[in-house]
């Protein structure tokens, strides 16, 4: 999972400017710098070749450079991506055939494909954008906060665990309901019933892809939730111990099942 702190190319520094290129992906420790004027592709063949995962398009992504704004180009056709800034507080859904503005000094994008999630980063040294941080008398942030129960929360570090033990960006295999039902030492008929609060709450806040009736839909809104939850910052690596203390919290959330 990616750190803000430790995002910045090597040699760079908050906004630093990659030689030669105003934009830099990076992926699994790899940065890769876009010369101005071209095109960057992103699939399992392209620019940037993440991975031989067949549920992968061959091109997925397309970054492009339109007059003086760099675009993030969804050129697939089953797939969709998530695309954040850097604090998880600005989140769109980038479906196939749709185009975003690169306008954050950093971009995290998240995607599944099958059972594998991948996250990205963009790093533009002029970025369009820059917010102004939002805090409450508390020092702490209210941007999208979504109530969950201790139970809700451990559901979603279950799934998200690989994702959030990984260091800085790539890609991390998913957990099946039934491992990560184990993994709570819960039944899977519990973890079922609890995966349904958690959707139809995070659906009621406008999360997309958490609802369906197709017979693929619970692998699918499974892979949603885990992006939602990391490019959102809803669960982060410092949730990580509340694993180990699956016992103690089960007992204080028991009967807490409501959405």
């Amino acid at each position: 999972m990616t750190d803000v702190d430790d995002t910045f190319p090597p040699g760079e520094g908050p906004g630093g400017a990659a030689p030669g290129s105003d934009l830099t992906v990076e992926f699994a420790g790899e940065y890769l710098s876009i010369a101005p004027g071209s095109t960057f592709t992103i699939g399992r063949e392209g620019d940037l070749a993440i991975d031989d995962n067949l549920f992968l398009h061959r091109h997925f992504l397309r970054i492009e450079q339109v007059r003086e704004l760099w675009w993030l180009v969804n050129i697939g056709s089953r797939l969709s991506a998530t695309v954040t800034d850097s604090e998880g507080r600005v989140q769109a859904q980038l479906a196939p055939g749709a185009r975003l503005p690169i306008v954050f000094a950093l971009t995290t994008v998240v995607f599944s494909a099958g059972p594998t999630t991948y996250e990205l980063t963009v790093h533009t040294s002029q970025p369009a954008f820059r917010m102004t941080p939002q805090e409450s008398p508390d020092g702490q942030s209210t941007i999208g906060a979504v109530p969950l129960t201790l139970s809700q929360r451990l559901l979603i570090i279950a799934l998200a665990e690989p994702v959030l033990r990984r260091e800085g960006t790539g890609m991390s295999e998913l957990p099946t309901s039934s491992a990560a039902a184990a993994r709570l030492g819960w039944s899977i008929t519990r973890f079922n019933r609890k995966l349904d609060n958690v959707c139809d709450k995070l659906d009621r806040q406008g999360v997309p892809g958490l609802r369906g009736g197709v017979a693929a839909s619970a692998t699918n809104r499974r892979v949603r939730l885990v992006e939602h939850a990391i490019a959102s910052r809803l669960v982060t690596r410092d949730d990580l111990p509340l694993l180990d203390e699956a016992d103690e919290v089960r007992a204080q959330d028991d009967g807490k099942d409501e959405a």
